[in-house]
């Protein structure tokens, strides 16, 4: 158990307990996952580093093609994620029951630094029929459960999860009969086609002048590039339906990284939290980069049912200097893109 996430998500790290949590997932993974087992050994690579850019990775595409499950005795796994990939394989994740109560919560206490702790409605862009699989869900609905904490009940307005426009307004209309604040969750380019745009009853859109939202994304933002949507059109379009005090939060996150996702703070850099870290690497050398562009290592001490808690990523990014003007301590940094010719993901913000 991480006992960084006891604390405040943007406060002061103790590196060296980051580390050691670290080097026990490394151990452990070592001991129950016999292919992360292997990969290691081909590298000579062992259990414990000594500093934190020399903790071993695991690079993201492996989870499409491997089962990198560590199945410790005792441990049960509630479920597997799959990536939701636009094209080609599925990454799929196992996740056990302890992997499961802490990454719940670490989203909560990311996102709750962003929209509050308060309950309120939430409506999730998706169809309630993506929930009916017990034991394997796509990226999407778990990114939509991550609000549960968040909700005081929970409305899926989508009719069919394939079209973004099935929007159900006897859904919609429900919910805004039952609180003046509300929390809209979508990928990016769903949460565009489904609500920006929308043409919605006269009705339905003067009581949601009346209403305050907190609306978060993640995910799909080539999509909205191809039809020439900025982040600044994207949010003005969404904050001019609704009412005073509403707000857009875009993280960014991996299904790979279950429990762990980096919102876009008002200074336009995403916060890394204490439990988690990332490192930029030089996507030929692999040396970790303090300044430039390169690839990103997201690595956090919550994954225990698989060895995702250190993961080479095909992302590119750069650290920021310096501290932030929202007062959010830690490490933060700038997301830029794929990697030349890198199969295009559906969960993450690039």
């Amino acid at each position: 158990m991480s006992r960084l996430l006891d604390l405040p998500a943007y406060a002061a790290r103790d590196d060296g307990l980051f580390l050691d949590e670290m080097n026990a997932l490394t151990a452990h993974h070592a001991q129950w996952c016999p292919p992360f087992r292997i990969m290691l050994e081909a590298q000579s690579r062992a259990t414990t580093a000594e500093r934190i850019e020399d903790i071993p990775f695991t690079h993201v595409s492996l989870f499409k093609h491997v089962n990198l499950s560590s199945a410790a005795p005792g441990a049960r796994m509630v479920r597997t994620v799959l990536s939701s990939a636009t094209s080609g394989t599925s990454s799929r994740v196992a996740i056990d029951e302890i992997s499961a109560s802490l990454q719940s919560r670490s989203s909560e206490a990311i996102l709750a630094e962003f929209i509050g702790r308060a309950r309120r409605p939430v409506l999730v862009l998706d169809s309630v029929t993506s929930l009916r699989s017990r034991h394997e869900f796509g990226a999407r609905i778990m990114a939509a459960m991550s609000l549960k904490p968040f909700a005081s009940e929970m409305f899926f307005l989508l009719k069919d999860p394939g079209d973004a426009r099935s929007l159900q307004l006897s859904q919609l209309e429900c919910a805004l009969k039952t609180s003046d604040a509300l929390i809209v969750y979508g990928f990016s380019w769903i949460l565009w086609l489904a609500w920006a745009p929308a043409s919605l009853p006269g009705e339905l859109r003067a009581a949601l002048r009346q209403k305050s939202v907190a609306f978060v994304h993640s995910g799909g933002w080539k999509k909205l590039e191809d039809q020439k949507v900025d982040r600044a059109s994207f949010d003005a379009s969404l904050l001019a339906s609704v009412g005073p005090g509403s707000c857009v939060v875009d993280y960014y996150g991996l299904v790979e990284q279950m429990g762990v996702i980096f919102p876009l703070c008002d200074h336009n850099a995403r916060h890394v939290p204490r439990w988690a870290d990332v490192i930029v690497r030089d996507s030929w050398t692999l040396e970790p980069l303090a300044e430039g562009e390169g690839q990103l290592q997201l690595l956090n001490t919550i994954s225990h049912g698989s060895p995702c808690h250190s993961v080479l990523t095909e992302d590119m990014g750069r650290l920021l200097p310096g501290t932030c003007g929202c007062g959010r301590l830690g490490r933060r940094f700038e997301l830029i893109g794929r990697v030349p010719k890198a199969e295009l993901r559906g969960c993450s913000n690039v």
